[in-house]
């Protein structure tokens, strides 16, 4: 017998869980793709796409995941032999330096571990040593989908000005836009990536490329811009097919700006993030209750550098493999790999795991995972502390 069958639980880090309604938006026939409401629509979504990074800048949109968000901004910040310097404080910090050295660019890290946020000093010395201002761009991840870290994007902004580096500031806003707050004109950020699987609430196909003027001023000289990923006619088009390169994704389109009416202007972007903290709070608190009594902690210590989409933690000895097998397969809870913690088939591997609280989550979701999570540990006999379920409830609360 199995806890298991029903309705499962996806408590993983995208594809995020994805409301009914966007789902039937996308449940119809295929549009008239020359005239008509689907131009209409597209002008909406990259008007809304605007306003979710809280920018004025140039939008592009590309049939693609996160990975291709990566590879078209790298496109069309760089020529080949150009330098970026790269920020790194999770597996997709590494992932994006690895497209970027895959593309023929010359990557500089500055690796800040797994644990902790980037030290905008250290980006600002690396830069100043630059002098020939060889490094066309710094490169850096909001929030770590990995690692759960968060960077201080407008300290890193301010310190490169500081030192007066005239490279671009990139950021990959893909675990983090609709979750945490992004302020891409605010805090000084030249060119943010993102995807539709994750805050965005939309199924995996869509990758998104927001641009200032400095950096279309300076992808004018990108000898790796192709036809498919030139984001100039993109987000300038003067024939709707231009958009896309080809034919739109149409059904992803109806499913995004349905997603996209949810966040802004029914629930509100500012009630989102606030959503998202508070349901962090209390996976946070509910770990750290468990800690007191077992060898169970947060990835990230510092409460101010942890994102509110996705919390990583460690259970020693195996214990975070054994509760994910355990919560999969008698609760129907699926919770995330420690992806980039350690590497699989070592004999840390086990001890990591992610639990996802972004996109269409709520309290009863999230008070459902800690749930399943807490009944495993009791049946696995894993050490832990007691209260962690009051614990959350308290976050929840606020009392």
């Amino acid at each position: 017998m199995s806890l298991g069958n029903g309705r499962p639980y996806l408590a993983i880090p995208g594809p995020s869980v994805m409301p009914d309604r966007v789902l039937a938006a996308m449940h119809r026939a295929a549009p008239n793709i020359y005239e008509g409401p689907l131009h209409e629509m597209t002008a909406r979504i990259v008007a809304d796409l605007r306003r979710v990074a809280r920018t004025t800048a140039h939008v592009a949109i590309y049939i693609v995941n996160g990975h291709g968000a990566w590879e078209a901004a790298n496109a069309n910040m760089f020529a080949r032999g150009d330098t970026a310097l790269v920020a790194i404080t999770g597996r997709f910090g590494e992932g994006w330096a690895w497209s970027a050295e895959r593309m023929g660019i010359e990557v500089q890290r500055v690796d800040f571990g797994r644990r902790a946020p980037a030290d905008p000093a250290r980006i600002a010395e690396a830069l100043a040593a630059d002098r020939a201002h060889r490094i066309r761009a710094v490169l850096v991840t909001h929030v770590d989908t990995a690692s759960s870290v968060r960077n201080d994007i407008a300290a890193i902004r301010a310190a490169m000005d500081a030192v007066g580096h005239p490279a671009l500031l990139a950021v990959d806003a893909i675990a983090s836009l609709g979750c945490d707050p992004m302020l891409m004109d605010e805090w000084g950020v030249d060119v943010l990536v993102a995807a539709s699987q994750k805050g965005l609430m939309t199924p995996p196909g869509l990758g998104f490329v927001w641009f200032s003027d400095k950096a279309l001023a300076a992808s004018r000289r990108a000898d790796l811009r192709t036809p498919y990923w030139d984001w100039e006619p993109r987000a300038n088009a003067t024939e709707y097919w231009q958009h896309f390169c080809g034919t739109a994704p149409t059904h992803h389109l109806f499913g995004l700006a349905e997603a996209l009416t949810m966040i802004l202007d029914e629930e509100g972007l500012e009630a989102v993030w606030d959503r998202h903290a508070r349901l962090a709070e209390a996976v946070w608190a509910a770990t750290l209750a468990w800690g007191q009594g077992g060898d169970i902690e947060l990835n990230v210590a510092d409460r101010a550098c942890r994102g509110t989409s996705v919390t990583a933690l460690r259970m020693g000895g195996g214990g975070a493999g054994r509760l994910r097998a355990w919560c999969e397969a008698e609760a129907g809870v699926t919770l995330g790999i420690g992806l980039g913690m350690a590497e699989p088939g070592t004999p840390a591997y086990g001890d990591f795991l992610r639990v996802a609280h972004m996109g269409h989550v709520n309290a009863h979701m999230t008070l459902g995972v800690l749930g399943a999570m807490e009944t495993g540990l009791r049946a696995l006999g894993v050490p832990h502390g007691p209260g962690a379920l009051d614990a959350a409830a308290a976050a929840l609360s606020g009392r």
